[in-house]
């Protein structure tokens, strides 16, 4: 999800890259659960979230549909994201005491937190959010917050994945047709998220799920 807001509002002004400190650490966050509540739709889940969501809790993306998740419209695209629940808005996968029922196959989001990315470039950098987190933060190394095996991987997936995002956002943009937007949409849902993932390597079979959606939608 695009914030159009410059990093001079939103950050302390410097961009980090993986091996950099960065004063991030809420140190178990003390008891707050102040940025799993309250957050609407925001929380987008990319396919690397889905491949780690279903094959962490065995339960297929459809299953997962029907309580946890929901889809909506992210600029002009239909993507999943975590639900928020009670009159506190909290999400779904909090605890009776605001603990992560998920942790170890928690979002891409929720890992970055209070890091953002800026893309630029083909590229993208981290930032950090200031003004989000209430609690107060050490420095520790942005790999290390991320904790996602093979960064290097998933950085590379993660720019493909975006500017990929972008382009279907611009052929929907374009395409007034709402036929051949549904259709789009349908086959984005249908390749990246409803397609079961296998255990292995992701990234293989992101691939080749990239690959094929554009010769289908070239067709």
């Amino acid at each position: 999800m695009k914030r159009n807001v410059s990093l001079q509002e939103i950050s302390d002004g410097r961009l980090y890259g993986p091996n950099d400190m960065v004063k991030a650490d809420s140190r178990g966050c003390k008891g707050c659960f102040e940025c799993c509540r309250g957050m609407g739709n925001s929380v987008v889940l990319d396919p690397y979230d889905i491949y780690r969501l279903t094959l962490g809790l065995k339960r297929s993306f459809e299953e997962l549909l029907q309580q946890e998740l929901a889809l909506n419209v992210v600029d002009g695209v239909i993507l999943p994201n975590l639900k928020m629940t009670g009159p506190e808005e909290r999400c779904v996968f909090l605890d009776e005491w605001g603990r992560c029922r998920i942790h170890s196959a928690r979002p891409g989001i929720c890992r970055l937190f209070p890091l953002g990315r800026y893309y630029e470039n083909k590229s993208f950098r981290y930032f950090l959010q200031t003004g989000e987190c209430p609690v107060s933060r050490v420095k520790v190394r942005v790999s290390k917050w991320i904790d996602t095996p093979e960064l290097g991987k998933n950085q590379e997936f993660l720019i493909t994945w975006h500017y990929f995002l972008n382009e279907l956002e611009e052929r929907i943009r374009e395409n007034e047709d709402d036929n051949f937007r549904r259709n789009l949409n349908m086959l984005l849902l249908k390749i990246f998220y409803l397609a079961p993932y296998e255990e292995g390597d992701f990234y293989e079979q992101f691939i080749g799920r990239h690959q094929l959606f554009c010769r289908a939608s070239a067709e």
